[in-house]
C-alpha cells in the first residue's frame, strides 16, 4: 500500500498528508513548523509543502511569534526564527437550527464549533408549514447579519425537527406542526443554502448534544428522553446514533396506540373526560393544581409519570444504556427525577443512571450544530476527492 501511494498516486498522498496536518493544527492554538513535524510524523519538507498549500486555500495562516518566548521555536532559541501557523477557524461557518413547535432557534459557529452567534424567535403553534419555513429563513438571516457572516461562507447546516425523518430529510410523520407530515424539509431548505444540509429528529439531536457537551459526556450508551405531551427519545449505542431502519427509533410517544386508556388526553384529565385541548398550557394548569395539593390532579400527575416511565423502561430493556438523560419541558417538573429512578429500578433488569439534561433550551440546536461540525470534519479530512453538488472546493 505504501509503495502504491508514493509511486502511483501522489495526489492521494498529498491529501492524506494535508488531512494529517489539519488534524494537528485544529487540536490547539498556534504551533511552529517544528512542532507540526513532531506531531504529524511527516518530514519537514512534506509539512512545508502541505502548509504552503493550506495557506493558499485560506484554511491556515502564518502568524507572528507568540509572546511566551520559552515555547519551542520562541525567542529563547538562536538562529533562524521559527515560523508559527494557526488553523483559520473563521474561514468558514456552520449553523445549528431547531424548528420547534413554539420557537425557531439558530446557533452559528466557526469551523472548530466555537459559537459566535445565536438568535431565536417565538412562533405560533398553529403556524402553517410555509410560514414556519419563512420564519426559519428570517432567523438565519438575522444571525448571519449580526455576526457579519456571508451565507456563502457557510460550510454545513444541521436542522432539528419533531417527527420521523428519513435519511433524505423528508418528514414521514410529523403531527406536532401543521403541514409537516410528508414535507420534504431537506429539499426545501437546501434551496436556501449552497452547502450540505442535514435534517434530523429533535430527540436524536438532543442525545448527540448531551453526549458532546452535556450530561452524557463520556457515556457512549445513552437514551435521551424528550419528555413532553408526546415523549420521544434518541439513543446512542457505542457512541453512535441509532435511528432505526426508517428513522422511527425512540418514538415512545406512540405506545398509547397499544391501549386507548393511556392516551395523554386521558392521563392528564382531572374530569374523567379527555383533556381538550391537549396543549402545554392545559397541562401546566393540571400540574399547578397537583403542586397545590389537589388530590385529583396529583393522581393525574402520577399517571403521567407512570406513562413516561413505561416508555423509558421499554427502551432501557431493549438497549441497556449506561445513562438516561431527561430533557424537554417535563424535565422541569418538581421531583420528576427521583420517581423515574425508583420506577426504572422496579421495571428494568438493570437500572441505568438517570440525569437531567444540561444544555437546556439550546440542546436541539446544539445537536444540529454537532452534526454540521461532523460534516465539516468529513470535508476537511477527506482523502477521496469531494463529489456531488454540495461538496466544497
Amino acid at each position: 500500500m505504501a509503495d502504491r501511494l508514493t509511486g502511483g498516486d501522489s495526489s492521494l498522498l498529498r491529501r492524506i498528508n494535508a488531512a494529517v496536518t489539519l488534524r494537528a493544527l485544529r487540536a490547539g492554538h498556534s504551533v511552529t513548523l517544528t512542532q507540526l513535524v513532531g506531531d504529524t510524523g511527516l518530514s519537514r519538507p512534506t509539512v512545508e509543502g502541505v502548509i504552503e498549500g493550506l495557506v493558499e486555500t485560506g484554511l491556515v495562516a502564518e502568524v507572528d511569534q507568540p509572546q511566551n518566548g520559552g515555547q519551542p521555536g520562541g525567542a529563547g532559541r538562536r538562529g533562524r526564527p521559527a515560523r508559527w501557523f494557526r488553523f483559520r477557524a473563521e474561514a468558514g461557518h456552520i449553523l445549528g437550527v431547531e424548528i420547534g413547535v413554539h420557537d425557531i432557534r439558530v446557533i452559528l459557529a466557526d469551523l472548530t464549533g466555537e459559537v459566535v452567534g445565536s438568535h431565536f424567535r417565538t412562533v405560533e403553534e398553529g403556524m402553517d408549514a410555509e410560514e414556519r419555513l419563512t420564519a426559519v429563513r428570517t432567523v438565519v438571516a438575522e444571525v448571519l447579519r449580526k455576526a457579519g457572516v456571508s451565507r456563502d461562507n457557510l460550510w454545513a447546516v444541521g436542522v432539528g425537527t419533531p417527527g420521523i425523518v428519513d435519511r433524505d430529510g423528508t418528514v414521514q410523520l410529523g403531527t406536532a406542526m401543521p403541514g409537516w407530515t410528508g414535507l420534504d424539509l431537506g429539499a426545501r431548505l437546501r434551496r436556501s443554502f449552497r452547502c450540505p444540509v442535514m435534517i434530523e429528529n429533535d430527540a436524536n439531536l438532543a442525545a448527540i448534544a448531551e453526549h458532546w457537551q452535556g450530561a452524557a459526556v463520556g457515556a457512549d450508551d445513552v437514551v435521551f428522553v424528550m419528555a413532553g405531551l408526546s415523549p420521544g427519545a434518541g439513543s446512542l449505542i457505542n457512541g453512535k446514533l441509532h435511528r432505526g431502519f426508517g428513522g422511527a427509533a425512540g418514538e415512545i410517544g406512540a405506545l398509547h396506540l397499544l391501549g386507548q386508556e393511556v392516551t395523554p388526553e386521558r392521563l392528564l384529565s382531572t374530569t374523567g373526560k379527555p383533556l381538550n385541548p391537549l396543549d402545554e398550557a392545559a397541562v401546566a394548569r393540571v400540574l399547578k393544581l397537583a403542586r397545590e395539593g389537589d388530590e385529583v390532579a396529583k393522581v393525574a400527575m402520577d399517571r403521567f409519570l407512570t406513562r413516561l416511565v413505561q416508555g423509558v423502561a421499554a427502551l432501557v430493556l431493549a438497549i441497556d444504556p449506561q445513562l438516561v438523560v431527561v430533557g424537554g419541558w417535563a424535565a422541569g417538573l418538581d421531583g420528576v427525577l427521583e420517581p423515574l429512578r425508583e420506577r426504572l429500578a422496579q421495571f428494568t433488569l438493570r437500572a441505568p443512571e438517570v440525569a437531567l439534561a444540561a444544555l437546556g433550551s439550546e440542546v436541539v440546536a446544539m445537536g444540529a450544530l454537532r452534526v454540521a461540525l461532523d460534516q465539516v470534519e468529513e470535508q476537511l479530512y477527506a482523502v477521496d476527492p469531494p463529489t456531488g453538488a454540495g461538496a466544497r472546493a
